[in-house]
């Protein structure tokens, strides 16, 4: 777990702007921890969506399963999300939702997941993710920063969340690069 505390429902509700709310949309979830944003999705996805999210720590996947039923819980590494996805019959999606650590990633890792994030979502996608307030100065958040902007052709932020523990901010991604 990378998170300080589970993502404030303000904060989730930011991350989820993205989720389509007519159609049949699928919508991934990428270490969705104790479930926060998991609910406000549920909230917003409509009848006919899917809701996958994907965790690679065993015990959360247990306790996502005990705690968030109709939530489908795929056991898995980011890093093989097209194949996870080819293995739940998902051939396409329409929002990445992420609370993944990025700051506890490597550059190759944090590289891996992205393309893999980009193929998932094609040209009609979106993707979001949170980051804290307090790291924003960082070299490796400018780094990272420059990383999605060489992976996406837009990425926007949003106004920051003061109602969340810490203060965060998201980016939305559009529009895969390569």
């Amino acid at each position: 777990m990378g998170a300080v505390a589970p993502s404030s429902a303000r904060l989730a509700s930011v991350l989820s702007s993205v989720v389509p709310r007519a159609g049949a949309p699928v919508v991934v979830e990428l270490g969705p921890g104790t479930g926060a944003v998991s609910a406000v999705i549920a909230q917003r996805l409509p009848a006919g969506g899917r809701h996958l999210a994907v965790e690679l720590d065993p015990d959360m996947v247990a306790y996502l399963r005990r705690t968030r039923p109709g939530l489908e819980v795929v056991p898995g590494d980011a890093r093989e999300l097209g194949k996870l996805l080819a293995e739940h019959g998902v051939d396409r999606v329409d929002a990445i939702i992420c609370g993944l650590p990025w700051a506890l990633f490597d550059d190759t890792v944090q590289s891996e997941v992205l393309a893999e994030i980009g193929r998932a979502i094609g040209d009609t996608g979106a993707f979001t993710r949170f980051a804290y307030v307090q790291g924003m100065a960082l070299p490796a958040a400018h780094r990272f920063r420059a990383k999605l902007r060489g992976a996406f052709e837009e990425v926007l932020v949003s106004s920051t969340v003061w109602r969340n523990v810490p203060p965060a901010f998201v980016y939305v991604c559009r529009r895969p690069l390569g």
